[in-house]
């Protein structure tokens, strides 16, 4: 009831104004299509536009109700130039706010490049296209039922001029249709509603129509898509999206059955999101597609010449009110997207999401260009909230500027080419390789350093002073080890002539073997006493002494 009371409040409040609208323009013809065979509302007028006044008209006032006008995603106009369908021309297409003009209504002005005289027509297209106006009802179904979506509009056009003759189309996905207005010329012909034609109606003449049918279309809605495009002057872009999804559509009630889902597609979720297919740029490679789990296999690519094409599947089914969040990523030859031209370089690229399906309430696009990178400027054919930032990788040292594009309600429309102009010294672009050969070079030159420097305590230390005291207590306990091991040596040859001795009575053998002996003994002695001599003097070697006096006893 309260729905009804604001309609009828909505057209009490136009009438008002019917008498004071502009009269210097009368519409002589409009045909109306809207195109509800998507979660999108497309809207084309046709517009038969006569100047009935006695001045030159240079605009057309466009009225949209404030309850359409926050859903608007894209407004354009175009008319044909020639006969027949020509080559179409776009008319500027700005906001406005008229004085005299009732508030419940948004306007916009389309500016005529050539002014529209007296007794002269034209013929204006006016595309329009809303998001987030199909209302599901009900608003939760079970995996078995269909999805079924309210629409409402005007079945009139709505107009601050006098419109002549009029007609609409409502083109349906198909499908069951639960209930329409009954209008005495509407009339339900397979998929499309038609009304009219209707004859001299006032300016702001309204009459709601509701249409209640089946549409099994998954609202596919990014809340929020993030794409960063990051050049780089050695031959490659590198674009990664991140994506944030949830199906708008009617919520899923009950439990879900993976049996009907795969076996009985009449059961299985006719309005559940199965798969996204993203058209990439032709060339692309180095493509992957991840959630926070991983890699996701479920996926085919295949391209040409003209366009690469990246058929993909989430984990699990979206049904209504579910959600998922995944990662895609690719590369671009430099060569196709970034041109020079008198001394500037500039990047031309689209700008929305490369997935027809997908409305995204929030889109960011950040372009990251190389370090060095000066006077920036960002072309886009659209209006857009825009700021910069630094980003800082490997090898950086000042940061690379970042270009930062915000827009909301982004359509397929949207995804347009847009320019980024910039300058750029190609000096810097070996910034990075000195860095890295200037690293590898100051490191091997550190370790050079290391290898020939002394790095111990001073030489004038207690602790290095003891250090060296017990180096030569050790290199003269190993010079006794030495003469100990040739007297032990000496020992052997002997008992050995003396058992030879024995056995064959060689008494002259065995006596020039104890000759050699005792002048080794001798020249040992000698050798030992000095070393001897150091080990008692030396306050180091006070533990290990008496181990060595034992050993010479033994020598002896």
């Amino acid at each position: 009831m309260r729905k009804v009371f604001v309609r009828v409040f909505f057209l009490f409040y136009l009438g008002t104004w019917a008498t004071t609208a502009r009269s210097d323009i009368v519409i002589s013809r409009v045909d109306r299509r809207i195109d509800l065979t998507s979660h999108f509302v497309r809207v084309l007028s046709t517009l038969k536009v006569e100047n009935a006044g006695r001045n030159v008209v240079s605009e057309i006032l466009l009225a949209i109700p404030n309850m359409q006008a926050k859903n608007l995603a894209n407004l354009k106009a175009f008319y044909n130039e020639g006969k027949g369908k020509g080559s179409a021309i776009n008319l500027p297409v700005s906001e406005v706010y008229p004085e005299g003009m009732p508030h419940e209504l948004t306007f916009h002005t389309l500016s005529l490049t050539e002014g529209l005289e007296k007794g002269k027509s034209l013929s204006v297209n006016v595309l329009t296209i809303f998001t987030h106006s199909l209302q599901p009802f009900p608003e939760e179904i079970s995996q078995a039922d269909a999805q079924l979506v309210v629409y409402q509009d005007s079945a009139y056009y709505l107009s601050p001029y006098v419109v002549k003759s009029q007609s609409l189309n409502v083109l349906l996905p198909g499908g069951r249709v639960e209930s329409y207005t009954k209008h005495p010329s509407g009339k339900l012909v397979d998929s499309e509603i038609k009304y009219g034609p209707y004859e001299k109606l006032p300016p702001f003449s309204y009459s709601a129509i509701v249409i209640h049918f089946e549409n099994n279309n998954p609202f596919v809605v990014a809340q929020e898509l993030v794409r960063e495009i990051e050049i780089s002057h050695w031959g490659s872009i590198q674009v990664t999206e991140h994506y944030n999804l949830a199906h708008k559509g009617a919520t899923n009630k009950g439990g879900f059955s993976r049996l009907d889902y795969q076996s009985r597609s009449y059961m299985g979720g006719r309005s559940s999101l199965r798969q996204l297919i993203a058209r990439l740029p032709p060339r692309a490679h180095s493509i992957y597609y991840r959630d926070d789990i991983g890699n996701i296999s479920t996926s085919h690519l295949w391209g040409d010449s003209r366009k690469t094409q990246l058929e993909i599947e989430p984990r699990f089914p979206i049904f209504g009110g579910w959600r998922t969040s995944f990662t895609i990523g690719y590369g671009l030859p430099l060569q196709d997207f970034l041109f020079i031209s008198e001394g500037n370089r500039f990047l031309n690229i689209t700008f929305g999401c490369p997935m027809d399906e997908v409305v995204i309430d929030n889109l960011i696009v950040k372009v990251v260009l190389p370090e060095g990178s000066k006077e920036v400027s960002v072309l886009v054919p659209f209006h857009t909230k825009q700021w910069h930032e630094t980003k800082y990788s490997h090898l950086d040292l000042i940061g690379r500027p970042v270009i930062v594009l915000k827009k909301t309600n982004v359509v397929p429309e949207h995804n347009t080419y847009f320019q980024v102009h910039y300058k750029f010294n190609n000096l810097s672009l070996h910034r990075e390789p000195l860095l890295l050969i200037s690293g590898f070079f100051f490191l091997f030159v550190a370790c050079i350093a290391y290898m020939h420097a002394d790095l111990s305590i001073s030489k004038f230390s207690a602790s290095y002073i003891a250090k060296l005291q017990w180096d030569e207590v050790q290199a003269t306990v190993q010079r006794i080890q030495n003469v100990i091991k040739r007297c032990l040596s000496a020992h052997e040859k002997l008992e050995t002539s003396l058992q030879d001795l024995s056995r064959t009575g060689d008494f002259q053998s065995c006596k020039a073997t104890r000759k050699l002996a005792d002048g080794l003994f001798k020249e040992l002695s000698k050798e030992l006493k000095p070393l001897l001599c150091f080990l008692q003097s030396s306050p180091q070697a006070a533990q290990i002494l008496p181990k060595l006096d034992a050993g010479k006893e033994s020598g002896k």
